[in-house]
């Protein structure tokens, strides 16, 4: 849920922090108040594009942050690893965008910087918008279908189809390629086995490559490295070395040590280091040593080395590009033995696989033409209510032409307002008012299933009058047992039956119009007042005593 919301220089807005609780929450002021302000900073944080327009004048940004805290963050947490997001702490995601008036954008989900499309994807996992302008889940085939799955409850019926489609789909590849391939000639035979002969040669694991790869760097450098090691040799320990000349100094100090026992600290130190120097001079000469390569070998590594380059030449310079390429190799020449029988085999396999697909994806109609029928009922009865007496509302399956990753049909939700019109695709109803009230009877319907957190509906009462606004009211609070509902609102009857209460008032008193948005579900005054102002007049006394009705309704 939608837990509290900053909005900072938002077209007359200057600034306003707003709490939010559960349940249902309306929003009301005067038209062009500027009620959508409150929509706008919640659509620039669901990923909205805008452009500079949008700043206050005379401000450097606007800036929106909001807190939103999800109970179960499962979901959302694995969407936001995928996005290599920072993950909610105890709950809680936090998002804040910035549009400066003279700097790039900037986005910030948890913490970490995040891009417009990944705000874009986390916005379809907490808010969805029902009003004009505004993006509307439902009317994408895909949700449509993905919705009636849920109120089927199709989820395991639509996996045990999946899985064999894409046991399908993989046959028909595999036929693909080997069809395209083709009979390989004698040469491309041998190519191959040599290929692999060359390939088998090397022990393909990331421990052996490494391996290989380390004692070949050692073998390239070995004549610099065993130059150096005998240099230092003999340094230490050759004519005129250091140790010939610390020997001497031993001598010397020894006689110190003689005359005064006070110094023999001093000259077991300088034993020390004589000491230390003849292990290190042992060690130069083993390193040296250690380097003389028997040709044999070098010539092995040598050999080996080449052919590891050549593999990452010609397949790609990462280990499992190489493996994959061997195994490709030899799934051709097993194949060359018998291609035309392999193809046999292959669509014999192909026809079975579809037909176990097709048997499965027509358990799948089923199960959603029975739930097509149920939803379209239900869906209609509540948009009956809602003020369409006449209309039809109705769910149709679309067979498609071959079987697809969701099954063998489509779905389309079809809706006429009017009486002898015939019903149409959702997309293609003109009035946002209708479309607005069609959502929200399929939301009442599917508030069950639905885990959109937060619902947001504009101008639901668009061309309804006193009595289809308290039906609408009632199904707002319905849906909001399920979801926190937030509705921009004109109708007192809808107002009254939310639990909370957001008034935006324009003042234009001073040099310049600035905009408030303050709640009033705190104060039932307050609240009496703004039903009555929506009534007609906030000072009428039968206003207010309609208010007062209302509230207890």
């Amino acid at each position: 849920m939608l837990q509290s919301l900053r909005i900072r220089n938002l077209a007359l807005l200057e600034e306003v922090e707003l709490d939010f609780e559960t349940g249902f929450t309306a929003v009301t002021g005067e038209t062009g108040a500027g009620k959508s302000i409150l929509l706008g900073a919640l659509s620039l944080l669901a990923g909205a594009r805008a452009d500079k327009s949008v700043i206050r004048q005379g401000a450097p940004a606007v800036e929106v942050e909001a807190a939103l805290f999800f109970p179960d963050s499962r979901k959302l947490d694995a969407a936001l690893a995928a996005l290599d997001l920072p993950l909610c702490d105890d709950g809680v995601l936090i998002l804040k965008r910035s549009l400066p008036r003279d700097k790039a954008a900037r986005i910030s989900v948890n913490g970490g910087l995040a891009t417009l499309t990944a705000l874009q994807a986390l916005g379809e996992q907490w808010i969805d918008f029902h009003g004009p302008g505004e993006p509307r889940r439902l009317l994408k085939e895909d949700c449509q279908r993905e919705l009636l799955d849920l109120f089927a409850k199709n989820a395991a019926v639509l996996e045990k189809y999946q899985r064999h489609y894409r046991a399908w789909r993989e046959l028909v590849d595999e036929h693909a390629r080997l069809a395209d391939a083709g009979k390989l000639s004698p040469d491309q035979i041998d190519f191959l086995k040599v290929q692999l002969g060359k390939i088998d040669e090397l022990e393909l694991t990331e421990e052996a490559v490494a391996t290989l790869e380390r004692d070949f760097t050692r073998h390239q450098s070995a004549q610099e490295i065993m130059q150096l090691a005998t240099g230092l040799g003999e340094g230490l320990s050759g004519e005129d070395g250091l140790l010939g000349r610390m020997a001497a100094l031993l001598r010397t100090a020894r006689q110190l040590e003689s005359l005064d026992a006070a110094s023999k600290p001093l000259v077991d130190r300088l034993l020390s280091a004589s000491v230390e120097l003849g292990d290190i001079d042992g060690e130069f000469a083993t390193l040296a040593q250690s380097l003389n390569f028997d040709p044999e070998q070098a010539a092995v590594l040598e050999a080996k080395m080449n052919t590891w380059l050549d593999l990452k030449r010609r397949h790609g310079s990462r280990l499992e590009q190489v493996i994959a390429a061997r195994d490709e190799m030899r799934r051709k020449l097993e194949t060359q033995g018998d291609i035309v029988g392999t193809l046999a085999k292959l669509e014999k396999q192909i026809a079975e696989a579809r037909k176990a697909a097709r048997q499965h994806a027509a358990e799948l109609r089923e199960t959603r033409e029975k739930a097509a029928h149920q939803l379209a009922k239900a869906g209609g009865k509540l948009i009956a209510q809602l003020g369409f007496k006449k209309a039809d509302f109705s769910v149709k399956l679309v067979s498609l032409p071959e079987l697809g990753p969701q099954g063998d049909c489509g779905v389309e939700f079809l809706f006429s307002p009017n009486v002898g019109e015939p019903p149409l695709p959702l997309q293609r109803i003109a009035s946002s008012g209708e479309l607005a009230r069609v959502m929200l009877a399929l939301k009442a319907v599917l508030a069950e299933i639905d885990d959109v957190p937060l619902l947001v509906f504009d101008e639901v009462d668009a061309n309804v009058g006193g009595e289809i606004g308290r039906i609408v009211g009632a199904r707002m609070a319905d849906i909001a047992e399920k979801h926190q509902v937030l509705c921009v609102t004109h109708l007192p009857q809808v107002a009254a039956q939310a639990r909370n209460h957001f008034v935006v008032t324009k003042d234009q008193s001073g040099d310049r119009a600035t905009v408030a948005i303050e709640p009033i579900h705190g104060s039932r005054k307050a609240r009496v007042g703004e039903l009555a102002r929506m009534l007609g007049d906030r000072n009428a006394k039968s206003a207010l005593a309609h208010a007062e009705e209302l509230l207890k309704g």
